[in-house]
């Protein structure tokens, strides 16, 4: 019961908001409008069973008249029946497409928010594969949600109903056993009711197990598609390092994980279908053996006896709901753990972001100045790797960073960039200083090569010929004919072409504050020299920050900045030389 009740909980938390939203008066009005067509669905089942004791008297009876006035009355209640069962499911999937959509941009807007799907992956991602939260399991969510939802409001209001008509029935037609009829109220009822509770009992008994192993099997589907998606990106290295075999038998061993999961999901699902199966089938003969000793002793006529079955049929539906749809239970149990593990993914990550043991830019007046005070950098696992103090940025100048690899020269990019939370001090930062971080591979989005160049701004934001000047500038001119052309521009272009790329980005942009974390490595030395001049020329007030390795970059800086090893972490000290850029 406590997990029921926690599943509930966590459900109610997740939908609620939903119907709190600005699309709440229109989710609200469809979700009215499937419960009251599902009531008018149950009403319309109880004079269906009043219909039962009439059509099958008139056919005892050989009443021609009450039979042709029973078929007309069939039809018609038949036809309302199959409008409203269309209207149902159109209005149900309308409700379902409003509901996901808010819920896609809800939780996108969070993911997505201040560099929290980052933080998520320093601290091991405990909400694996996030795409597959934000699509499969919210699709999934809003779908067993509604139908689970209308499924037990179905099956309450069909037991309220069709109690009152079995347990009327059991009086006027009593448990006739041995020649004599035994008085026990409502006995039909009780019939119904032992009969669902001993079914629901056995049937969760077996079917338990399909609860973890859905959650599994998501889990392993998930992780076997994304570790194709990475040998996609990645098939030239592989294809260079002949690595196709070593790749095909570690993909065979995830979906290796895939099939054993399967096949004892297989395993349980062949245990609980036999029962479920065999109940179902026993359900259909069971009340005509609870009634025909009162049918034979002439106690009832026929039509009396197939609206009891009917009504029978129904209580006991509605209590085996359980049972009818523990497959969809489980499943739906296994979606709401996702999202929840996902949702609490979010939170860690922001509390990460806010918390008094993190590190906290501050933005300060523009003194033009970015200063790192008492500043220590640490390792997610608490390691120290990076520690300074009273060490500034100043406006304009520029700025090499060297030291060995390791020492934490990216990390303290990404501590400036407030996106690394591990560690302890205040980084000050001029306030509404713009800042830009070019790493060695930079991203493109899929899409057309002007959205690549632009972004993150919007595609329209400057003009082709813009595009197309700032692509010569940087060596790629015949890539200007090619600003409308879509592709995958991290897989198309080499990546000196991509790096090439991310300077005409920042040209573009031109930020106040520019840091080039070996943006340039894969350039040769006259080319990145030529790139470094284009900076100096078209970005004279940007303050430049550049993580390298050559000595040549040397020459396009004022002043070095080395990470030396001090005991167990690594330490700034820094000299300045005049600028020799020419």
């Amino acid at each position: 019961m406590n997990g029921i009740g926690s599943t509930l909980k966590t459900v109610w938390r997740i939908a609620a908001p939903y119907f709190r939203s600005d699309d709440k008066w229109a989710g609200l009005a469809l979700l009215t409008a499937v419960i009251v067509i599902e009531l008018a669905t149950v009403g319309i089942n109880v004079l269906l069973n009043s219909w039962n004791n009439r059509f099958y008297n008139a056919l005892q009876e050989r009443n021609w008249e009450s039979f042709v006035s029973e078929i007309i009355y069939f039809t018609v209640i038949v036809t309302i029946f199959i409008i409203i069962a269309v209207y149902q499911l159109y209005l149900n999937q309308w409700l379902q497409i409003r509901w996901r959509k808010w819920m896609t941009e809800r939780y996108l807007g969070e993911w997505l928010s201040h560099a929290t799907h980052y933080r998520m992956q320093l601290q091991g991602d405990a909400a694996d594969n996030p795409d597959q939260r934000i699509t499969d399991d919210v699709k999934l969510f809003v779908d067993r949600t509604l139908n689970i939802g209308v499924g037990l409001l179905n099956a309450i209001v069909t037991l309220v109903s069709f109690v009152v008509i079995l347990w009327t029935l059991s009086s006027a037609a009593p448990l006739h056993l041995f020649g004599q009829d035994i008085n026990i109220p409502g006995y039909m009822v009780w019939g119904a009711l032992i009969y669902a509770a001993l079914g629901t009992w056995l049937t969760h008994l077996i079917g338990h197990p399909l609860v973890g192993l859905d959650f599994r099997q998501q889990k392993y589907e998930a992780d076997f598609r994304f570790n194709l998606v990475r040998v996609r990106e990645n098939s030239e290295q592989i294809a260079l390092l002949d690595g196709d075999t070593a790749e095909r038998q570690r993909l065979l061993t995830r979906f290796g994980f895939v099939v054993e999961n399967w096949l004892g999901i297989m395993s349980r699902t062949k245990k609980i279908t036999a029962f479920t199966a065999s109940y179902s089938q026993a359900s259909v003969i069971f009340p005509y053996i609870l009634v025909a000793p009162a049918y034979f002793a002439n106690k009832m006529q026929l039509g009396g006896m197939m609206q009891t079955a009917s009504a029978f049929g129904s209580v006991q539906g509605a209590l085996s709901f359980f049972i009818s749809t523990y497959r969809t239970l489980a499943e739906w149990q296994a979606v709401v753990a996702r999202l929840n593990g996902f949702e609490a993914g979010i939170d860690a990550a922001k509390a990460l972001a806010v918390s008094p043991g993190s590190i906290q830019p501050v933005a300060t007046p523009d003194s033009g100045v970015i200063a790192l005070d008492d500043l220590l950098l640490t390792l997610p696992n608490g390691k120290p790797l990076v520690q300074t103090s009273g060490f500034k940025l100043r406006s304009g100048e520029r700025t090499l960073v060297t030291g060995p690899s390791g020492s934490g020269k990216s990390t303290l990019f990404r501590a400036i960039a407030g996106i690394w939370p591990f560690g302890k001090g205040a980084i000050s930062i001029p306030k509404g200083a713009s800042l830009m971080m070019l790493p060695q591979r930079p991203y493109f989005p899929v899409g057309s090569l002007a959205s690549a160049i632009t972004y993150p701004s919007k595609d329209d934001t400057y003009s082709a010929a813009q595009l197309g000047d700032v692509l010569k500038l940087v060596g790629l001119p015949a890539l200007a004919a090619r600003l409308d052309e879509e592709g995958h521009w991290n897989r198309t272009l080499s990546l000196g072409e991509q790096q090439r790329l991310g300077i005409a980005r920042a040209l573009l942009h031109t930020p106040q504050y520019l840091f080039l974390d070996e943006a340039t490595a894969s350039l040769d030395e006259p080319s990145e020299a030529l790139l470094y001049r284009l900076i100096a020329e078209k970005l004279p007030q940007t303050t430049i920050v550049s993580i390298g390795h050559r000595s040549t970059l040397e020459a396009f800086h004022q002043r070095e900045v080395s990470l030396v090893r001090s005991g167990e972490q690594f330490t700034l000290g820094d000299s300045e030389r005049p600028a020799t850029v020419t």
